[in-house]
């Protein structure tokens, strides 16, 4: 994408907003699509680092953050998720053991 660097960072920020939105539905899926697609838009600004405005600067502390917590929200999920697949086994060794028993 050609342009100037707060209008990059400005769409980077919005996909930003996007994959924490899509973390906080615990879709990882899509928001690792939309990840990889700010990845490039960032990776585009590599060259102009240096020029970025206090505005600029800004935007990107924002993105930070975001990705921050979308980062927080996808571990809640796959913790989540790691205690149902463990109760399930429980669930599963308990049946297991209990079909041994008869009245």
């Amino acid at each position: 994408m050609n342009g100037r660097p707060s209008a990059i960072l400005a769409r980077a920020l919005q996909l930003s907003r996007d994959v924490l939105a899509a973390a906080g539905r615990g879709d990882s899926e899509t928001a690792t699509s939309i990840d990889a697609e700010r990845l490039e838009l960032l990776k585009s600004l590599h060259h102009s680092a240096a020029t970025l405005d206090a505005h600029d600067r800004q935007l990107l502390a924002d993105i930070i953050l975001l990705n921050d917590q979308s980062i927080g929200h996808l571990e809640h999920h796959r913790r989540s998720k790691g205690r149902q697949l463990d109760l399930a086994s429980l669930g599963r060794r308990a049946v297991a053991a209990y079909s041994m028993v008869r009245r």
